[in-house]
């Protein structure tokens, strides 16, 4: 795991618990159209279905209650950059526990349960009440940021699965843009490439002569869903940068090296 040196960026804890319950919402609301045949379709997640995407949505959500149910940590033992970089050690026991959700209950089912669950548990909960996440202690307000990554990313699996168009909460949308951009910088240190994510977003990174005045020579941009998606791989970056997703200039502005930053 790549030390979180970088000083973290602050979020503002109102918008951050906004943003997760209303983007939450919006998830909700369109799951609840879904029909049984449009259940069983497809995604670009493996072999998951949208049934097992969206009990994936409800099981990430529900950790905020679940864990809020459990003991407090003794210590904080995750920061909140490391999180990007922890989340691949996990990934077989998060299909074990998806599947076997999926197979639980309906869709809506788990969703209302979900959602009665958080407006019961979190008002009145301090940011700095300490989580058990699965990679151990983390600040609540801290996990929260985590959980628009979550929800962001999977909101976007779920429209590609679907075609339903749900909105991205814009705050949500932002959190998620700028940790993910964060973890680069702390993936590949250094201040030779500029990468930019209008409007929510710009990191220096990559190892090299430090740009101090005037335009920097190496300069990736790009709006913040085509980021998202290659920080999380889903799409490649020949991929983006060939259908014009992506601007790079400079002859150290290839991140392809980079990507994913998201396991």
């Amino acid at each position: 795991m790549p030390p979180a040196k970088k000083r973290t960026r602050s979020y503002d804890s109102a918008k951050t618990r906004a943003a997760v319950l209303a983007q939450f919402e919006h998830v909700r609301a369109a799951v609840l159209t879904l029909t049984p045949e449009q259940l069983e379709q497809p995604t670009r997640l493996g072999d998951w279905t949208v049934r097992d995407l969206a009990a994936h949505i409800a099981m990430v959500m529900g950790t905020v209650s679940r864990y809020l149910a459990m003991p407090e940590p003794a210590r904080r033992e995750l920061a909140l950059l490391e999180w990007p970089f922890a989340t691949v050690t996990a990934a077989g026991q998060v299909d074990e526990d998806t599947r076997a959700i999926a197979a639980s209950a309906e869709p809506g089912e788990l969703f209302a349960r979900t959602a009665a669950a958080i407006q019961k548990d979190l008002p009145g909960t301090s940011d700095e009440r300490l989580v058990p996440s699965r990679f151990g202690g983390m600040r609540l307000g801290d996990f929260l940021v985590t959980r628009t990554v979550e929800l962001i990313v999977h909101t976007d699996d779920l429209n590609h699965a679907t075609g339903l168009g749900i909105p991205y909460d814009k705050h949500a949308l932002a959190a998620c843009t700028r940790l993910l951009a964060d973890a680069l910088a702390v993936k590949a240190p250094g201040g030779s490439v500029e990468v930019r994510v209008p409007p929510y977003a710009v990191v220096q990174c990559v190892e090299g002569p430090r740009h101090t005045r005037g335009t920097p020579p190496n300069v990736v941009e790009t709006d913040p869903l085509t980021w998202i998606r290659l920080a999380t791989g889903r799409v490649g970056w020949s991929e983006a940068v060939a259908g014009a997703q992506v601007s790079a200039s400079g002859e150290r502005a290839d991140l392809s090296a980079l990507l994913p930053v998201l396991g």
